[in-house]
């Protein structure tokens, strides 16, 4: 596999954390970064290398593929400046602030035959791997993204910050059209909603209810799927589960065997691979689409109930 030169637009909490796991990735040559925070930008180099670009136009030409960890509303115009230069992406969720522009984003990446990925990083948590290999036939799905107030990503609600990573895995497990939407929420410190619920019903008869917070005292990630069979409880912070099922009148209760992994690693690494050698990404820009536009649907919904 070609070693594939690398760099990170936006070294804030995010675009950090990729630094340092480009600079430990054997099949990446860690290049470069570029932020508008140019002494913070200064110190990630420090720590983890790479040149640090004085311009997105001198970065694209240090870059054969790039992590773009910017504030949402600006993914939009970075990502296609990119891409025109013919960069494979991988650009942290969600993939803009408008379907519209994620569609576009999408279209030019196949057009000119570059990998677009988007950071769902739970798809890369083992736990969903565990999910997938037992899964049947999902009846009802109930999912909880819970939070403290966080100290970025409140220029978006807590649908598109936190929500959106659930929306995105129910939509590839459910693999169905979403029939009716219930959604309500409320601001609390942001001027956008920070805690909210929705329930979705699909096409196929699968219902998900789905609650995300930001203002709790804890974190919790917690994903529950029921089918005919089987009744699945995972951990995505713990990375463990169990898994219920019914035999001989009786339930009966199996942990998982999850073996633990940092997903964000596991995702650069694929993302590396993919830009490598052309195979798609596990979450598309298409895919990243299709969750975002779910997302601004609920989001609406919530603005129509206040």
């Amino acid at each position: 596999m070609k070693e594939l030169r690398v760099g990170v637009v936006g070294v804030g909490h995010i675009g950090s954390n990729h630094a340092r796991l480009y600079s430990e990735i054997r099949s990446a040559n860690f290049a470069a970064i570029y932020d508008v925070d140019v002494p913070r930008a200064n110190s990630i180099a420090k720590k983890f290398g790479g040149i640090v670009a004085k311009s997105l136009e001198e970065f694209s030409g240090l870059v054969d593929a790039a992590s773009v960890a910017t504030p949402t509303n600006s993914h939009h115009e970075i990502a296609l400046q990119l891409l025109q230069r013919g960069k494979h992406l991988l650009v942290e969720k969600p993939i803009t602030e408008n379907p519209e522009h994620a569609a576009e984003l999408a279209e030019l990446a196949a057009r000119n035959q570059l990998i677009l990925q988007v950071g769902h990083v739970e798809r890369f948590n083992p736990v969903l791997s565990a999910l997938e290999a037992r899964l049947a036939h999902p009846r009802f799905i109930e999912a909880h993204r819970l939070s403290p107030y966080p100290d970025r990503s409140t220029d978006i609600g807590v649908v598109l910050d936190l929500m959106i990573h659930d929306l995105e895995i129910i939509l590839h497990l459910v693999r169905s059209s979403v029939q009716d939407i219930d959604a309500v929420g409320i601001p609390v410190l942001s001027k956008s909603e920070d805690i909210a619920n929705a329930r979705i019903r699909f096409e196929n008869g699968c219902v998900a209810n789905v609650t995300s917070s930001r203002i709790s005292p804890e974190r919790m990630r917690k994903i529950r799927v029921f089918q005919e069979d089987a009744y699945l409880s995972l951990d995505y912070e713990k990375q463990s589960g169990e898994i219920y099922r019914r035999e001989s009148g009786k339930i009966t209760r199996d942990k998982v065997p999850i073996e633990r992994e940092e997903p964000l690693k596991q995702q650069l690494v694929s993302f590396i691979e993919c830009a490598s050698t052309g195979r798609q990404p596990r979450v598309s820009g298409f895919q990243a689409a299709a969750a975002l536009e779910l997302a601004v649907k609920i989001t609406k919904r919530i603005g129509s109930s206040g």
